[in-house]
């Protein structure tokens, strides 16, 4: 196990050799000293530090300016400062600018070194928590990218997951077999271009089993590109069918992909995202028959139960909230009688285009039946549910449907929704609560409630 750094940073050769000894007696340490706050610099700039012990008053850079420069250094090292002529001011003035403790000359060596330890027990535990913190979020992302059902979705959210691991603006993924590319999706580029660079990558990404970095000066389908192409990470992902998945991430313009790429964590993602990958293409031709409103394009009402009960389960295990809306269209069958069947059905499929502008493309939205329609709203609380229905229902009442050629009219819709497990424990409560939410609405109409509002809270 690596030892933890300490740096001595003294003018005065005695306390350097007295600080060294009295840490250096548990042989617990690397202790490297210095004699000036600039030695300490260019020490610390070859092997950095986790702890720095220095005097407060020195020539040239003393204790106070050594601190402030450290803290741009990466990871910053803690830092203890001593000094003989202390007062109440010094003190506050060291803490503030971010000294982790304050020693008296002569130090007691039982305080130094209880200081010492305690410091460099609560740098290490704060650096375990963080990774901790850093894996779970990893892992959740993670989950999110398997549980996509939708390739087109899961083309987007695994692009914006994969580019925010290393900040990149640029990516792209695709479907490609014998046939060619299709259902291309992209960030940071036109869809023309990612279209071109797609069918270039197609031959070659399809030799490919696993995670490769493709350079630009050995390639020269990409280096042909006019659209400043240098390095791309490609993920393959494949099925028992003839069909690849293919994901990209590009440079940015003007840039290389960074150096230190975090490749364990973008290969964990990548993953994910293929095992989503392989359920979406088994189950789409099923899920399509089975689980889509021919009229709408959206699901219906039975895969929304099959979706909250999979958002129920999701929601247990990592403590997650979510919430449901009705949305029904007010004063809808007088669109019917006055227009027809066929206007009608035209409305509907209006409507269901502007509640896809509404949503996230996480968020799931279903035709439950008739002029009325759900959105399941993934990690969405209370007030975050409020927002999304107050913008469906000002959309709607903000929109000219079209009836027939030449004419519009105007519509209003109610919203009532409910939060898991604020409002409701299981699925049937769910429903049950955004729709009498809903239909509490519906003595005004034009507006959205929540289910807070039917236990009258």
């Amino acid at each position: 196990m690596t030892k933890p750094r300490i740096m001595i940073v003294d003018d005065e050769v005695f306390f350097r050799r007295l600080y060294k000894d009295i840490l250096a007696a548990e042989d617990h340490y690397e202790i490297d000293t210095a004699g000036s706050g600039q030695e300490a610099l260019d020490a610390l700039a070859l092997r950095g530090a986790d702890l720095i012990l220095t005097d407060l008053v020195m020539p040239g850079i003393d204790g106070l300016a050594l601190l402030k420069r450290t803290r741009a250094l990466s990871p910053a090292p803690d830092v203890i400062l001593a000094t003989g002529n202390a007062t109440v001011e010094t003190a506050i003035q060291a803490l503030k600018s971010g000294a982790r403790d304050y020693l008296l000359k002569p130090c007691n060596p039982d305080q130094l070194r209880h200081i010492v330890k305690s410091c460099l027990e609560q740098r290490r535990l704060l650096a375990e928590n963080s990774l901790l913190q850093g894996q779970l979020r990893l892992y959740q992302r993670g989950q999110v990218l398997a549980s996509q059902l939708h390739i087109e979705t899961l083309f987007k959210v695994s692009l914006k997951t994969l580019m925010g691991e290393i900040n990149t603006g640029r990516g792209l993924a695709y479907l490609a077999n014998k046939n060619g590319v299709s259902q291309v999706s992209t960030i940071g580029f036109t869809d023309q271009e990612a279209s071109q660079i797609a069918e270039r990558l197609a031959v070659k990404t399809r030799t490919l089993s696993q995670a490769t970095i493709l350079q630009a000066v050995e390639n020269s389908e990409i280096a042909a590109m006019p659209i400043d192409l240098r390095s791309l990470w490609v993920f393959p992902m494949a099925t028992d069918s003839d069909t690849q998945g293919v994901l990209v991430v590009c440079n940015r313009a003007g840039e290389n992909l960074p150096a230190n790429l975090p490749i364990s964590n973008l290969v964990f993602l990548a993953e994910q995202a293929a095992l989503g990958f392989i359920n979406a293409c088994q189950f789409s031709g099923a899920r399509e028959l089975i689980y889509t409103d021919d009229l709408t394009g959206l699901y219906n009402h039975r895969y929304l139960h099959v979706a909250l009960e999979q958002e129920i389960r999701r929601s247990e295990r990592y403590g997650l909230e979510f919430s449901l809306a009705f949305i029904d269209l007010d004063l809808f069958k007088n669109i019917n009688d006055e227009y027809g069947h066929l206007a009608g059905s035209a409305v509907l499929r209006q409507a269901g285009d502007i509640l896809r502008e509404c949503v996230r493309e996480t968020d799931m939205l279903f035709r439950y039946g008739g002029d009325e329609f759900t959105a399941l709203l993934v990690e969405s609380g209370m007030h975050a549910a409020q927002k999304v229905a107050e913008r469906i229902r000002a959309k709607i009442e903000n929109y000219a449907f079209t009836t027939k050629p030449g004419h519009t009219q105007r519509m209003t819709a109610t919203v009532g929704h409910a939060t898991y497990p604020i409002h409701a424990k299981t699925k049937d409560q769910m429903i049950e609560l955004a729709d009498k939410a809903m239909y509490l609405g519906k003595h005004e109409r034009n507006v959205a409630r929540s289910a807070s509002e039917v236990f009258g809270t």
